[in-house]
C-alpha cells in the first residue's frame, strides 16, 4: 500500500503550482464553524475511523469546527507545505524527511504507537519470524526506496529473497505460496483472507524500524499562529478515536459506503486488529495520540545511519502533543 510520498523534485514542483493561487484565509463569521480540511494519504479505512468518528459522531462539531476530510495519498506534504490543507496525514520518517528538506511540519498526533507496515507471507510457508521471510528462498515485493525496506535490506543482509517491486495488488499473491508482499495489517490481509488465502503478517516494527504511523500534521506557522485552533482539532480527533476504538460499528458503516474495496467484515476485523497498536502502555500512562522525544530520536538516527537523511531535523522540533 502506498503511503509514502514522491521525492523532492516533485515536492518542489507542487509547492510553485499549489501555492501560488493561495488566498488567505477568511475569518469564519460570528458563531459559525471554522472550516478545516484534513487530507488522509490512502482511502477511508480503519487506520482513519477516529477521524470520520470526531467528523460524524459530533466531537468535531462541538468544538465549533467543520472538518472537511479528503484523501490524497501522493500529495499530502505538497498539500500542507503550500497551505492547501490544515492538516494531513504522514508517517514519522515523512516528517523528518519533509523538515530536512527545509519543509516546516510538526507531528501533533499519532493513530499508531507501533507502526502497521508489515510483510504478509503465506501461513503455509511456516515462518516465525521476519529473518525467515527475507532469508528464506522466495519473492518479497515491496516498494522501492521506502525507508523500511532500506532497514530491512541491511539488518537480514544477505537477502535470500528476491526483491521485487509492490504493484499494489494482491493477485501475484493470490497465484504464488512462495510469493510474499508489504502490507498495512490494517487492510491486504483481510482482502487476501476473504478470497481463500491464509495470510501471516510481520510487522517491521519486529525487527526494529518502528516510525510513528498516521500523524496528524500541519504547517509549523500554523501551530505557532493558532495554537488554541489547533489544540480544538486534537481534542477533537482524540474524542473520535476514543470513540472508534470504543465502538465503531456506525463509523465503519460510513467508511464502507465510501471505500467499497472493502467489505463490512474487513472493516470490522481490521478496526479490531489494529487496536493494540493504537491503544498501548504509554498512551494509557499519558493520552491517546501522544508521541516521546526519545521515539523520534531513535529514528532520526536509524535514518541517518542508514544514509537516509544527510543531518537530522533536531527531533524537539518535530512534534508536539496539544
Amino acid at each position: 500500500m502506498n503511503r509514502i510520498l514522491i521525492g523532492l523534485v516533485a515536492t518542489i514542483a507542487a509547492l510553485f503550482s499549489l501555492g501560488c493561487d493561495r488566498q488567505p484565509d477568511a475569518p469564519a463569521p460570528p458563531g459559525a464553524a471554522t472550516p478545516m480540511k484534513l487530507i488522509l494519504n490512502w482511502k477511508p479505512e480503519p487506520e482513519f475511523g477516529g477521524f470520520f468518528a470526531a467528523r460524524d459522531l459530533g466531537p468535531y462539531k462541538k468544538a465549533g469546527l467543520d472538518v472537511t476530510i479528503e484523501s490524497s495519498p501522493e500529495h499530502v506534504t505538497q498539500l500542507l507545505a503550500a497551505g492547501q490543507a490544515d492538516f494531513g496525514i504522514l508517517a514519522a520518517d515523512e516528517v523528518l524527511t519533509a523538515r530536512a528538506q527545509g519543509i516546516d511540519l510538526i507531528a501533533l498526533f499519532a493513530v499508531y504507537q507501533t507502526n502497521p507496515q508489515g510483510i504478509m507471507t503465506h501461513a503455509s510457508r511456516g515462518f516465525t519470524t521476519l529473518a525467515d521471510v527475507m532469508k528464506s528462498p522466495g519473492t518479497v515485493a515491496v516498494q522501492p526506496g521506502l525507508p523500511y525496506v532500506d532497514f530491512l535490506k541491511r539488518k537480514y543482509a544477505p537477502l535470500a529473497a528476491k526483491i521485487v517491486p509492490y504493484d499494489y495488488s494482491i493477485t501475484r499473491f493470490m497465484a504464488d505460496a512462495d510469493f510474499s508482499q508489504q502490507c498495512f495489517i490494517t487492510s491486504e490481509p483481510f482482502t487476501a483472507k476473504s478470497q481463500g488465502a491464509d495470510p501471516k503478517v510481520f510487522l517491521i516494527a519486529e525487527a526494529g524500524f518502528n516510525p510513528y504511523a498516521g500523524l496528524v500534521v500541519a504547517r509549523g506557522q500554523t501551530w505557532r499562529e493558532h495554537p488554541e485552533r489547533v489544540k480544538a482539532f486534537i481534542d477533537a480527533t482524540r474524542a473520535g478515536w476514543r470513540a472508534y476504538l470504543d465502538d465503531p460499528t456506525a463509523v465503519n458503516t460510513i467508511m464502507a459506503e465510501l471505500n467499497k474495496e472493502m467489505s463490512p467484515a474487513a472493516f470490522a476485523a481490521a478496526a479490531d486488529a489494529q487496536k493494540p497498536l493504537i491503544e498501548t502502555d504509554f498512551t494509557r500512562a499519558h493520552r491517546l495520540g501522544d508521541t516521546e522525544i526519545e521515539r523520534w530520536k531513535t529514528l532520526a538516527d536509524q535514518m541517518v545511519d542508514l544514509a537516509l537523511l544527510k543531518t537530522a531535523p533536531p527531533p524537539e522540533a518535530c512534534f508536539a502533543n496539544p
